[in-house]
């Protein structure tokens, strides 16, 4: 199928104008393909932090561990190889965690909170600034938001332990809003689905992959330390960064085709937005509800990951964090891309909440098979990253996509997408928060476990009414005078 002629606004453009004329597989195959290496690269400059683990050591630099008590307050005891290879019943230990100036809050956790506070605000301010950006400022503003991230990081590696969180917070600032920015890209496209599924799978992948690059290359190779490593991890992908910011920039824009099937993607101001709200109301509500503790949830997961394959005995394994993901990842592109032969934008609404019901119930399903024994730690891994991804994926690649496409709204989706990140996020900073300071007895996979469980069935109940309130009001006329 080839895309309608290029518009004189972009005939003479080079590479835009030879895709704008290109058949639409191609077109479809080079934006996964830059839009996948963007945020690729982008998550070079935000998670490699998390596989530092920062447990606090002695004066010779061995890390200090400390007796695990059962409820009664007795030793729990756990079979261990000596130094022969005979088995032992020993009192089991757990790393102790550096702690932030002498609080109850973990070094770590103060930083990773910092980092997603950040995250988030930039969500926030995302909501405008992505919803309102121009096409030729979109290149700009990618590459202005990586290099301050990056500069952060620099800051982070010198300044003592006290001042570690303000680096953090700072590299998050302009972070959270790389996504949207990618989004307003590929959004309004007859083949928007099959984009954003494969740009969705960058961050399926580049987390786990990033992480194991930072810990198995850069500190287990390199010798680099975990002060320096998230900086000198991004500094490996500055370039292939913003050589795929230039190439997704020369993206032609929507199409007539694309605008007729999918409606036209416009900047939103204020009123647009509060019109949008306004309309989906109490079932647009809801799935912000189940993504506040889902993303909570998929953040503990990316953030603490080396401390829970640590506790399930996996943590010596090399690139495990991106051989447990792939199970996700073609799961999920494998999955949203199917979307995509979903014509009728009701019917796609209806397939994309089964699909994110479905997520919600595999992670509390597999949880409870780990539980009862039934499903080994690696294959429970892999099933709950699964689930998450298969709930979390469709709200920036598909849901609200679809919702503008039924709705015929004039917008973007990118405001509903940052609005429902900043909400997720905020669960993120406070799940973090009530951890250390109601539960900092537990270790993080005694803790996963049963929130995993809760968000499963919170999740399930709060997407199903959701989904029979958005769906019956997504092809309802709307008007700007919902918003007053």
């Amino acid at each position: 199928m080839t895309a309608p002629p290029a518009s004189p606004a972009t005939r003479d453009r080079g590479l835009s104008a030879r895709l704008a004329r290109a058949p639409l597989g191609v077109l479809v195959v080079y934006a996964i393909g830059v839009a996948f290496s963007t945020y690729f690269c982008m998550y070079a400059f935000r998670k490699p932090f998390d596989a530092a683990k920062f447990y606090a050591t002695d004066a010779d630099g061995n890390v200090l561990r400390a007796l695990v008590f059962d409820a009664e307050g007795r030793p729990v005891m756990e079979m261990k190889k000596d130094e022969m290879g005979v088995e032992r019943l020993v009192p089991k230990t757990n790393p102790v965690a550096e702690k932030y100036l002498g609080t109850r809050i973990d070094l770590k956790t103060i930083c990773v909170i910092a980092q997603v506070i950040g995250y988030c605000l930039s969500k926030y301010l995302g909501t405008k600034v992505c919803s309102e950006a121009s096409g030729h400022r979109r290149a700009y503003l990618l590459i202005s938001f990586i290099l301050w991230a990056e500069g952060a990081l620099l800051v982070f590696a010198i300044v003592p332990p006290a001042f570690k969180p303000v680096a953090m917070f700072f590299n998050g600032l302009p972070l959270g809003m790389v996504w949207g920015l990618c989004v307003r890209y590929l959004e309004g496209r007859r083949a928007s689905e099959v984009m954003v599924a494969g740009l969705s799978c960058s961050y399926i992948i580049a987390g786990a992959a990033t992480r194991d690059i930072a810990r198995d290359w850069v500190m287990g190779q390199w010798g680099v330390s975990e002060s320096w490593m998230p900086a000198v991890t991004g500094l490996l992908f500055l370039g292939p960064f913003v050589l795929a910011v230039w190439l997704l920039n020369q993206l032609p824009p929507p199409s007539a085709a694309d605008i007729a099937a999918r409606s036209e993607r416009v900047s939103m101001d204020g009123a647009q937005r509060r019109a949008f709200l306004a309309h989906f109301g109490i079932g647009f509500g809801m799935l912000l509800a189940a993504y506040f503790f889902l993303t909570a949830l998929r953040d503990f997961r990316d953030h603490y990951g080396a401390e829970i394959f640590d506790a399930i005995g996996l943590g010596d394994q090399r690139a495990i964090f991106t051989r447990t993901e792939l199970w996700a990842m073609f799961g999920v592109i494998l999955t949203l891309a199917a979307m995509n032969l979903i014509r009728n934008h009701r019917g796609a609404l209806i397939t994309v909440y089964g699909v994110i019901v479905g997520g919600f119930a595999l992670i509390g399903t597999a949880t409870v098979a780990f539980q009862a024994g039934a499903m080994r730690p690696y294959w429970w891994m892999a099933a709950v990253g699964l689930g998450m991804y298969l709930a979390y994926v469709p709200f920036g690649a598909v849901l609200f996509e679809r919702m503008m496409a039924a709705s015929r709204f004039n917008g973007t989706a990118v405001f509903a997408i940052m609005l429902a990140d900043g909400i997720g996020y905020t669960g993120s900073v406070l799940f973090q928060l009530f951890r250390d300071l109601a539960f900092g007895h537990f270790n993080r996979l005694d803790f996963f476990v049963p929130y995993a469980i809760t968000v499963s069935i919170v999740g399930v109940v709060l997407m199903t009414m959701s989904g029979v309130l958005v769906i019956r009001t997504a092809t309802r006329p709307h008007t700007l005078a919902e918003a007053v």
